[in-house]
């Protein structure tokens, strides 16, 4: 506006100008404010472009993610923790490792696991009153059976005391079905399993509050029965085989260990003394317990081998590392757990994140960075029975501050970040901050060069349930990403194969993971804490 356009104005028009014009000051100076705010947050953590774009074109032009997931798949399998294939699978990852050029590569060991078990040969047939072969799996920690037996099928699905009466003396010789039948989940076949939205993404990042509290459990019904007594029930009145099903999946077995086998520690006496149990797809299970409901009599042919150890031995994590350099005593981790279920190799749960976190180390290793902490890779033994692996190592190296019986160990200072993977094989979407305020500018500037991939988001909240938890308990820092949900995957089933895996995806998830830990490694201090 000109100086006589100005005085043309009337009053009511020089007064808007004049509130329009402070408006727009006000708004710079915002702007000026905010620009200021994300630049120092650059400046502090800044991302080095250069080593980005290493990792860049070594994870996305030479990657070599698809060759480990598949061998570990394919050619390793299922890692049944402290089982003799989890051996074989350890020795081969450590030769990897080594291969790559890590250093101190171990086996390290955590804790007594009980025996070896490992499934040798399984086969189970309906044989009456039509022929079909079935889909099932003997869970983990029981015993085979004496060759190839054909078997009544009889209805023992016991619930409460009450039941006792019911079947007592009527179970002898058979194979009875032992829990209700499984409703199907229809709707995960026709919604299936959709990626992230953009709404949800916005809503996880636009909520600063923490999750509220589990509430507590209810009160054990006295009256119910435990899977406990009821397979000793079962024991004392003759049957010869447990048939289960747990799973509202069409064609997946969801089988895990048998009940009792975390408080007596796998033993070898308690495996060999109990039934066997077979967990069997739904719609198997529920074909036969209709059968029987219309008093049809049903027939089955089974056979199971099994390995069961004569020591009890420890069970053990791997190890290896990138050493440091001017700050080579304090450490970074990422992690992931080596150990599955017994049923499929388990592409998605986890062996997906294990490949992810060897392929990082793989590349970082290949550009031949040198970073001034020392990055270590640990892949976790004992997850899938509760965290067991992560939770010793943890207490092995850093110790617990709150905990006097195990006290503050040496390293503790040490420990600058621990980064995991274990929600299936989507890609990173963000990362959440376990209620770490103090480290949220720092990733949103590590994320940025990632904004193409889709590293967006950032969420404040806590995540549970995998092998960050034990280090984030005693306050140290440790993340889980933010991954999307990809749908086909079958985690804890039979159907967890290398074909349901979205390869493009744990190539993004290795680039980021690898940028991620060479930046912590690079910091001039350690990454905040957050309060305890």
């Amino acid at each position: 506006i000109t100086t006589l356009e100005a005085f043309q104005l009337n009053s009511f028009d020089m007064k808007w100008w004049v509130i329009n014009m402070k408006n727009k000051f006000m708004f710079s100076g915002f702007i000026y404010l905010c620009t200021i705010c994300i630049l120092d947050a650059q400046d502090n953590y800044p991302v080095d472009s250069k080593v980005i774009a290493m990792i860049r074109e070594e994870g996305f032009q030479r990657s070599e993610i698809e060759n480990t997931l598949s061998y570990m798949t394919d050619v390793i399998g299922a890692r049944l923790t402290n089982s003799d294939a989890m051996v074989e699978a350890q020795n081969w990852v450590i030769s990897e490792m080594k291969k790559m050029g890590l250093k101190n590569t171990a086996r390290e060991s955590f804790m007594d696991y009980g025996v070896s078990w490992d499934n040798e040969y399984f086969s189970l047939h309906l044989t009456k009153p039509d022929y079909q072969p079935m889909l099932g799996y003997p869970i983990a920690h029981t015993p085979g059976i004496d060759g190839k037996q054909s078997l009544s099928v009889v209805l023992a699905p016991i619930k409460t005391t009450d039941d006792f009466k019911k079947y007592k003396g009527k179970l002898q010789g058979k194979a009875v079905l032992s829990s209700p039948m499984p409703k199907v989940d229809l709707d995960r076949y026709q919604n299936g399993r959709p990626r992230y939205t953009d709404d949800e993404l916005s809503a996880i990042a636009s909520n600063p509050f923490p999750d509220p509290p589990r509430p507590p459990r209810p009160l054990a019904n006295p009256e119910i029965v435990s899977a406990v007594d009821k397979n000793i029930f079962y024991k004392e009145e003759g049957v010869a085989l447990v048939l289960e099903s747990r799973s509202g999946w069409i064609a997946a077995v969801r089988g895990f260990a048998r009940p009792g086998a975390k408080i007596d520690v796998y033993d070898r006496n308690a495996t060999l003394n109990h039934l066997p149990v077979v967990a069997v797809t739904p719609e198997h299970y529920n074909r036969m317990y209709r059968i029987l409901e219309r008093n049809i009599s049903v027939q089955i042919d089974v056979e199971i081998k099994t390995k069961v150890g004569t020591r009890r031995r420890q069970a053990k994590n791997v190890v290896g590392e990138i050493p440091g350099t001017d700050l080579k005593d304090e450490i970074v981790m990422l992690g992931a757990h080596f150990d599955t279920w017994h049923a499929s190799p388990n592409a998605s749960d986890n062996s997906s994140g294990v490949a992810v976190m060897l392929e990082a180390m793989r590349i970082l290793k290949t550009i031949n960075v040198k970073p001034r902490r020392t990055i270590r890779v640990a892949l976790w033994s004992g997850e899938e029975q509760g965290l067991h692996g992560s939770r010793e190592y943890v207490y092995k190296h850093f110790g617990d501050p709150n905990d006097p019986k195990i006290g503050k160990k040496k390293d503790y200072d040490k420990l600058s970040a621990y980064f995991n993977q274990d929600y299936g094989p989507g890609q990173f979407k963000g990362i959440f901050l376990q209620e770490n305020e103090h480290v949220r500018e720092i990733f949103k500037s590590w994320m940025k060069p990632f904004e193409d991939l889709g590293m967006t988001t950032i969420g404040f909240q806590k995540k549970c349930c995998t092998d960050h938890v034990p280090f984030d308990r005693v306050g140290l820092p440790a993340f889980q990403f933010l991954q999307d949900r990809v749908g086909g995957t079958g985690g804890h089933t039979n159907l967890d194969f290398y074909d349901t895996i979205p390869i493009e995806d744990v190539k993004k998830n290795a680039v980021i993971i690898a940028s991620f830990v060479y930046h912590t490694a690079m910091l001039d201090e350690r990454l905040p804490r957050k309060k305890r």
